[in-house]
């Protein structure tokens, strides 16, 4: 027996009961870290010297890239928990953590980077065994012991030291349940409402599907972090203690050195009935910032937890790309919090994100109902930005408005899943003109599109995509006449037949055709592909939509970063003579065959970041070798990825702007 559970009858809900503490742990850890990351200084700009900001752009991205870690721990216990039939908890308490919510040892709270935070950090991730104390300012208030001796019906909380060996008491009761039950009565939730990486790419999003998964899934989080082995390089107790080493060094060379902003310990935005150990916010600007940051972290909430009840599919996958994106806002308005007075009850102390969260953040009925107040949600947020943008306009409230816009433009999508017709809708046209046999051909243009009808066929051509491959112009030169004034395109100067070959051959998709002959018109090809030219663009083949709208067959868009018509290539590669192999040899390529090779593929340029696509796709070189395959990734569009064609996050680094 483990604090008044039966290991051998433990029941099916205090697992969930348990798992659902792991979520909130993982959820509770994972914004104290953001918090102190956002604290930390950007720069010489902020009084730095070279040496120190070097560092603390290091430990900045360290500390972030263990949050994303901690965001994949608690994927996997959402899976765990749909496996097992519950429905993922979102919610958590406010900070900072009542006592007695979690083990006494356990201290939860907002505070800005510093020596006493990075130990609680590295305190809260020491190995089972370790004696790292805790940071100054995290004193336990009384010791006690949660739990009961005594098996019980009502779940009860288990006691434990360390999250490593909260974990491994789960493991145990979670085999003892799967052999006592059996796996496939243990394990009854439907597998397609979990996150899987074809819509996170969280190494915890796997599904889990039996014994050995769910257990692999809790191996994988306390070796990456929780209780991980003391000689585990990559795990998060390792990572906290190298930069306490440098900072150290660095401290005792320069006394004065303060890596990070006097952001609050654990801010509130209104009046708390328990004042002790709390900063109110009363700055307008200070106020209107973490406001719009919270919202934004909320929604984030209702979309993850929205995202649990649809099957895989696009609008899962809808729902994870808008949650990961109100993050990426939250984290332009969680610096810029940092970074604003709190108010004159508080001199010398700025602001933070408070990360306060919703009195419910249950999912919303899955429908129509449920986008409409999503798109609502993110309207209201960027007219939000723009007004913070109209008061400060500073370099993060910009950014967070331009994530947003973006955002309230793809939440139209959902609701479009419902009220579109059934099946995947044709992809869109220009109206089409009655063909022509004896007045000659017919060219008009509209919204960027010149179409000229033939009799037998209609050319299309878009010339933002053109990105000058000249098979059109050497393939069909009394078709496509180059450098002439007024008319240019003749389709009923060449064998329609002929013609339409020419038309396929477009790479980049400018030129697109209809027939007029009743003859068949293009369709997708077999196999979706990607291939990666040598110092130069993607070039896709397949049913594509780009920002949620029908774009036809062929694209090619821009991986050199420099384009000025992204996401669309111009030859800008070319100009700033961009070397990049197009045999690229990525670490983490997987080249499995794919049981489907064809099907929709989903293009979404990310601001400021790399090419979410979605789907079914090959990934060849230019000589056509395979690089991978894939049912979705991340593709590098800044030039910088080390790891490409995938994206390794280079493009924040070098502050890449779509």
């Amino acid at each position: 027996m483990a604090d008044g559970i039966a290991e051998g009858v433990v029941s099916r809900e205090q697992l969930i009961f348990s798992l659902y503490e792991a979520a909130e742990l993982e959820h509770n850890l994972m914004c104290t870290y953001l918090y102190a990351a956002f604290s930390l200084k950007d720069g010489e700009k902020e009084g730095l010297n070279a040496e120190e900001a070097a560092a603390v752009k290091r430990w900045r991205q360290a500390v972030i890239d263990v949050a994303i870690e901690e965001m994949g721990h608690l994927s996997a216990v959402w899976n765990i928990t749909s496996a097992l039939g519950g429905s993922p908890r979102f919610g958590r308490m406010n900070f900072p953590l009542d006592i007695g919510y979690l083990p006494a040892g356990i201290v939860v709270k907002l505070a800005p980077f510093n020596a006493h935070t990075l130990q609680h950090f590295i305190h809260l991730e020491r190995p089972i065994g370790s004696d790292e104390p805790d940071g100054e300012g995290y004193t336990i208030e009384r010791q006690f012991k949660r739990g009961s001796e005594t098996a019980r019906l009502t779940p009860m909380p288990m006691n434990y030291e360390t999250v490593g060996e909260f974990y491994e008491t789960i493991s145990r009761q979670l085999k003892a349940f799967s052999e006592r039950m059996g796996e496939d009565k243990a394990f009854i939730g439907d597998k397609t409402l979990q996150l899987s990486p074809d819509e996170i790419d969280l190494g915890g999003a796997k599904r889990v599907i039996c014994l050995k998964t769910a257990l692999q899934a809790f191996d994988a989080i306390v070796v990456q972090g929780e209780g991980a082995p003391g000689h585990n390089d990559q795990s998060h107790f390792s990572k906290f203690a190298a930069i306490r080493e440098e900072l150290a060094r660095l401290t005792a060379k320069n006394p004065n050195f303060h890596p990070a902003h006097p952001a609050a310990t654990n801010p509130v935005l209104r009046r708390p009935p328990k004042p002790e150990g709390r900063v109110w916010l009363e700055d307008p600007e200070a106020v209107a910032t973490v406001d719009l940051a919270n919202a934004c972290y909320g929604q984030m909430l209702r979309f993850l937890g929205y995202s649990f009840l649809v099957p895989n599919g696009p609008e899962k996958s809808l729902a994870v790309d808008l949650g990961i994106g109100l993050m990426r806002a939250a984290t332009y308005l969680g610096e810029q919090a940092a970074r604003l007075p709190a108010g004159p009850s508080n001199p010398n102390c700025n602001a933070g994100m408070s990360f306060a969260t919703l009195r419910d953040a249950a999912p919303l009925p899955q429908g129509v109902a449920a986008w409409r107040l999503f798109a609502e949600r993110l309207n209201a947020f960027a007219a939000a930005a723009e007004r913070l943008v109209a008061q400060s306009n500073s370099e993060r409230p910009i950014g967070a408005a331009r994530v947003l816009l973006s955002l309230a433009e793809q939440a139209r999508r959902g609701e479009e899943l419902y009220v579109q017709a059934p099946g995947r809708p044709a992809a869109p046209v220009p109206q089409k003109l009655p063909a022509t046999t004896n007045s000659g051909e017919v060219t008009t243009n509209a919204h960027g599109i010149e179409t000229v009808v033939g009799k037998s066929v209609t050319i299309d051509f878009e010339g933002k995509r053109c990105i000058h491959a000249r098979f059109c112009v050497t393939g069909a030169p009394k078709v496509f006449l180059a450098n002439v004034e007024g008319p240019w395109i003749h389709p009923d100067a060449m064998d329609g037949e002929k013609l339409v070959a020419i038309a396929e051959a477009c790479p980049s998709g400018a030129i697109r055709y209809r027939r007029n002959d009743g003859r068949p018109e293009e369709t997708p090809p077999p196999v979706n592909l990607a291939a990666v030219r040598e110092g130069g663009p993607y070039a896709f083949r397949g049913d594509i939509s780009l920002d949620g709208k029908r774009a036809g067959y062929r694209m090619t868009l821009c991986r050199c970063g420099a384009s000025k018509n992204k996401p669309f290539c111009d030859g800008s590669h070319h100009d700033i003579g961009f070397n990049a192999t197009g045999e690229p040899t990525p670490a983490d390529a997987k080249t499995d065959m794919l049981e489907v090779r064809d099907g929709p593929l989903a293009i979404d340029p990310q601001i400021d970041g790399p090419l979410r696509v979605r789907g079914n796709l090959e990934i060849t070189a230019g000589t056509g070798k395979v690089v991978a395959r894939v049912k979705g990734a991340y593709l590098c569009r800044c030039g910088g990825s080390a790891n490409k064609p995938f994206c390794d996050g280079t493009h924040s680094k070098i502050g890449f702007k779509s």
